[in-house]
Order: C-alpha cells, then sequence, then structure tokens
C-alpha cells in the first residue's frame, strides 16, 4: 500500500541541471510515486535570483534563503546542484543535522571534502548519494560500490569529460588545431566561457578522486590526483599519435599497484591505441574502463554532462534516498577500511612516446640513447626525419617511472645535439 503522506524534497539550485530535476519531479510525479511506494512533493527550491525566468518551475517555491529551506524540519531530501565548495558544504552539512538526507552533484566538494561529508551522513543516519558527481548518466558510482561490491577492481581508466573529449576528437578527425577546436567546443556550448576547469583538467581530477575512493576502499582527495591538462597537445602530437595507430585522449586513470599495497591515481593526455575501446568514444561523450579480478573488463558508455543527462542520475539517486526513508535504513556510505598508500606520480610506471628537435648529423642518435640507458628508460621503438641539418627524433618507451623519464629529459635538455624536446605524451592501453 502506498503511504499517503508526500516525502518533501528541498531543490538547491536551478540553473541547467536543477531545473530539469524540478521539470521531471512535476511530470514524472505519479511514476516517481508509483516507484517509491509515496508521494513526493518538491517543497522550496534555492536560487540567487528569484526573478530570472525558469519555464515549467513553480514561482511560488523559490527562496533566496537556502539556509532557512534545508532547516525546515521537515525536508527528507536535500538535492544539491549549485556546485563549489561553499556555500554547499555548510548547507548539506546542515541538511544532515536537520535530519534529511543527500542528493548531490557536486564533484569538487566531493574530492576535496568526501570523508567529512560521510562522517556527518553517518552522525544522523542519513543518506549521502552523488551518482551524478561522476560521468552524468553513465551508472559508474553504484556498480563500483554496490554491484561490483565482492570484487576487487584493480584499474579505473576513463574518458571523464566531455569538453576535452570534443575538443580532441575534433583535431584527430578535422586537423585543426587546439585553438581552433576549443572554439568550436565553446560555440556549441560544450565549453564554458572560462574553460580552465575543464582544458585544465582540473574536473576530470576531481571525479578520478571520487572514483579511486570507491573503487579502492581508501580515502583519495582530488590533491593526491597527478594532474595534467590539454593545453599543450598540438597538431603534431596528434599526427604523430596517428603514425602509431593510436589517438590522443584525456584520460582519468586509477589503478592498483601490483603489490596491493599502494594505488595512484592520474589525468593526463596520453595516446591509446585505436583498437582499445576508449579510442572510439567520439564528441563530448564518456566513457570508463573497469578491470577486475573475478568481472574482467567493463566499460561504461554515455553521455557524460548535460541538464537532461545530469538530471536523470540525480532523480536515481532520490528515488534510492527516498525509498530508504521509507525503510527507516541508509544505503552504502563510505568504505575505506584499506587504507592504502597513495603513491606519487613519480613512482608511476608508463611507456612514453618523446618527440625532439635534434642535428641531422653522424652519432645523435646513439647519443640519445646512451642517456636513455644510463636513467634505466628502455626504448621500444625510434623514428628520425631530417633534412637540411635539422631533425626530428621520435622515441617510444617501455615502461619507466615518471621520475626516471623526468630526469632522462633533463640531460637531453642539456645536450648541444639536441635542440628542444618538442612533446612528450604518455602512451596507455596497450
Amino acid at each position: 500500500m502506498m503511504r499517503t503522506r508526500p516525502l518533501k524534497v528541498a531543490l538547491l539550485g536551478c540553473g541547467v541541471v536543477g531545473s530539469e530535476v524540478a521539470r521531471i519531479m512535476t511530470t514524472h510525479a505519479a511514476d516517481l510515486a508509483a516507484r517509491i511506494g509515496a508521494p513526493v512533493e518538491l517543497a522550496g527550491i534555492a536560487v540567487r535570483r528569484p526573478n530570472r525566468v525558469r519555464d515549467g518551475v513553480p514561482a511560488e517555491l523559490l527562496t533566496t534563503d537556502a539556509t532557512a529551506l534545508v532547516k525546515r524540519g521537515d525536508i527528507d531530501v536535500v538535492v544539491e546542484v549549485i556546485g563549489g565548495i561553499e556555500p554547499a558544504r555548510g548547507l548539506i552539512t546542515t541538511a544532515f543535522e536537520h535530519g534529511a538526507s543527500v542528493v548531490s552533484a557536486n564533484k569538487a566538494l566531493l574530492a576535496a571534502d568526501g570523508a567529512a561529508l560521510h562522517a556527518a551522513a553517518v552522525e544522523n543516519k542519513a543518506d549521502l548519494y552523488y551518482e551524478a558527481a561522476v560521468a552524468g548518466a553513465i551508472p559508474l558510482i553504484r556498480p563500483l560500490r554496490e554491484s561490483l561490491a565482492g570484487d576487487k577492481i584493480n584499474r579505473v581508466m576513463g574518458i571523464v569529460n566531455g569538453t576535452t573529449n570534443f575538443i580532441l576528437d575534433k583535431m584527430d578527425t578535422t586537423g585543426a588545431g587546439y585553438s581552433e577546436a576549443l572554439d568550436e567546443a565553446t560555440a556549441l556550448g560544450y565549453a564554458e566561457a572560462d574553460p580552465t576547469a575543464d582544458v585544465e583538467g582540473f574536473d576530470a581530477a576531481a571525479k578520478a578522486a571520487i572514483l579511486a575512493g570507491i573503487a579502492f576502499h581508501t580515502r583519495v582527495t582530488i590533491d593526491d590526483v597527478h594532474r595534467e591538462g590539454i593545453t599543450e597537445v598540438t597538431a603534431g602530437d596528434i599526427a604523430s599519435a596517428k603514425q602509431m595507430g593510436c589517438t590522443v585522449k584525456l584520460l582519468a586513470i586509477c589503478e592498483r599497484s601490483a603489490d596491493g599495497r599502494s594505488v595512484t591515481a592520474r589525468v593526463h593526455p596520453a595516446m591509446i591505441p585505436l583498437t582499445h575501446p576508449l579510442a572510439s568514444v567520439r564528441e563530448a561523450y564518456n566513457a570508463v574502463f573497469v578491470e577486475a579480478d573475478a568481472a574482467g573488463k567493463l566499460m561504461f558508455y554515455g553521455p557524460g554532462a548535460g541538464g537532461s543527462p545530469t538530471a536523470s542520475a540525480v532523480l536515481g539517486d532520490l528515488v534510492a534516498a527516498c525509498r530508504n526513508k521509507l525503510a527507516a535504513t541508509t544505503g552504502p556510505g563510505e568504505s575505506a577500511y584499506a587504507q592504502l598508500t597513495v603513491s606519487p606520480m613519480g613512482d608511476v610506471a608508463t611507456r612514453y612516446h618523446i618527440s625532439l628537435d635534434v642535428a641531422d648529423k653522424p652519432g645523435v642518435l646513439a647519443q640519445v640513447a646512451t642517456v636513455f640507458s644510463e636513467h634505466g628508460v628502455s626504448i621500444d621503438t625510434v623514428r628520425q626525419q631530417g633534412r637540411d641539418g635539422e631533425a626530428t627524433l621520435v622515441v617510444v618507451t617501455h615502461l619507466a617511472t615518471d621520475a626516471a623519464l623526468s630526469a632522462t629529459v633533463d640531460v637531453l635538455r642539456e645536450l648541444d645535439t639536441v635542440r628542444a624536446v618538442a612533446s612528450i605524451m604518455r602512451v596507455e592501453g596497450d
């Protein structure tokens, strides 16, 4: 039998995502009630600009006093889609203290202070759900922390930022430079007016921290994630990747060490073979590749951003939180029992693609190879092209640590025969 008293929901933020959440809650009210076992009522919407026109959003629900809304005491679930660290953190904590569970899409806050938020949820016997914080509509967090809870996850590697994937895809398919591809992404609405969070890897790094924490049952913050963006990727890098049968993607990579005692989390552009499933992810789509002991290799694919996809993830969490309210229980919380060490990037071993501008004369290749050898970096392949006394030397290494490669490059830059280290890019997914 369905309960007649409605569960009340407070919505913090009514932008692209928030307005879509409000619309779906209104238009699909009967279906949501049937799935939850009780009606769900949108009790208030906190906004900064109440006079702004919002199609389909009841004006009488709007308020500028978000704190008063979450303190009401009759709110069952707070949906937070305002983003940023403050006031979101304070509002979420206040919501817990006043008996509400929380559904959030706030990757930045969760990556910076997820442990404290989880602790506050447990202390107040409330839920904290955040499927929408990573990869939009793609069901990823719940499979990692529930469906794969009995398995051992060894690696999570994925494309978790649609803006950068769109830019790199356009550079690959059209031959455009970075600036041209960024301009197109901006014109189509894929890139913000200030694209820094996306193109410099901050957005992906926050998501990597969340994924690593869940996958490895270890607290990982954004400060633990090595981060590189795509602003230095050139048309030449894209062309070199093609010559190797690869494409370039901005990857978030979280992996367990071979001995199982530590983990790493990193975000950086990398060349991946065209045969790898992630290589076919085009436009602004996201995809995450998971490797586990028993399940093997899994890939999750779909739209990673946008009002409707993100709202879909938010509503899925809302249904779960409301069901738990009715059952007087809570869902899975933080799992950080493993307490594995988070290793620095210098300890990570990957393959590298290095392009050197060198003098085109006898002995240069031997000189460069000696430097690699002296630093314990094994060379896989070498390709040299040159004319008029100048040449480009492209070296692809076997596995080498970041520290060893950095030391090698420092010495190469001191050689008289090396005019410049034109580019360095990791090679992943072999």
